[in-house]
């Protein structure tokens, strides 16, 4: 299996997946209760040009373990630092979807001049904290999960929440990830809970973050307000915000077909094949512009 091995404090195995070949590299970071293979719709569009890399973070899919540390989004983005390391990636655009787009912005904010970011992608994510009432309800869902068990009631409520509306005949997709959802070990939910709710807020430092980015959110997003993307956006240095009309949280999964053109566009509209962090410092004190061309 597709593993590479942190030796650390605590030695951890995280599984991924590499379609290979030489082209420009991709790498994807899912969700929130979500895996790698949520990029499925979209490496199957990218993968006959791009090098497309997905990896399952700390508690989620094949990088879960009977057991698991307290962990935050700086960790996780360390572990993506790590694998980018392991499969000796020189470049690459990152996309992160919610709990991805969490830790890819730390990752972008402790490696400004590491040269290796070309772009980012962000989609149905944020940079500010949880507010108190989401805190609340998601302390009160992970109660009911580990004290009742999962149940065809939670797995609904889950889903209304990091899925959202669902075009018609997505109902087998539905039911694989409620499956998944019900395999999730206690150890691995309590502590990727807590990751979630207690993140700090980045939104300050978004300026500091040069590279071109593609700000995708959910019209209908019940987790995160589409507002709060479009103000990651404007925090941003130099980002586009395109809202996906009627999708929600998980506008990926959900449609592809209104979400994979426009990956599509924006990576064939990149200023330069090789936008590093070294271009994208040397343009910080220019006047902002957009990266499409004209």
């Amino acid at each position: 299996m597709p593993y590479i091995t942190i030796e650390s404090q605590t030695r951890r195995n995280i599984y991924y997946d590499d379609t290979g070949g030489s082209g420009p590299v991709i790498v994807f970071s899912h969700g929130f209760l979500m895996d790698r293979t949520m990029f499925a719709p979209q490496i199957a569009v990218l993968r006959q040009t791009y090098r497309c890399i997905s990896w399952d973070q700390r508690g989620h899919g094949g990088t879960a373990t009977d057991r698991l540390y307290p962990f935050d989004f700086y960790d996780s983005a360390q572990d993506l630092a790590d694998l980018l390391q392991a499969l000796k990636i020189k470049n690459a655009v990152l996309v992160g979807m919610s709990q991805g787009g969490f830790l890819t912005l730390r990752y972008a904010l402790t490696n400004l001049g590491a040269g290796i970011v070309r772009a980012l992608i962000l989609i149905d994510t944020e940079a500010d904290v949880m507010p108190p009432d989401a805190i609340k309800a998601n302390d009160g869902l992970l109660q009911l999960w580990t004290s009742k068990g999962y149940s065809p009631q939670l797995a609904a409520a889950i889903a209304a929440q990091i899925i959202g509306p669902m075009p018609p005949g997505f109902g087998s997709t539905l039911q694989f990830w409620q499956t998944k959802w019900g395999q999730t070990s206690f150890p691995n939910l309590v502590q990727s809970f807590n990751a979630l709710t207690t993140r700090d807020d980045v939104t300050l430092a978004l300026g500091a973050i040069k590279w071109p980015a593609l700000v995708l959110h959910g019209t209908a997003d019940a987790t995160v307000p589409i507002a709060k993307g479009q103000a990651m956006a404007q925090g941003l240095a130099n980002a586009k915000f395109v809202p996906i009309q009627g999708a929600g949280h998980a506008s990926c999964l959900t449609f592809p077909n209104l979400v994979n053109p426009q990956i599509t566009y924006f990576l064939d509209h990149l200023s330069g094949p090789e936008a590093t962090a070294q271009t994208a410092t040397a343009q910080a004190d220019k006047p902002r512009k957009s990266f499409w061309r004209r």
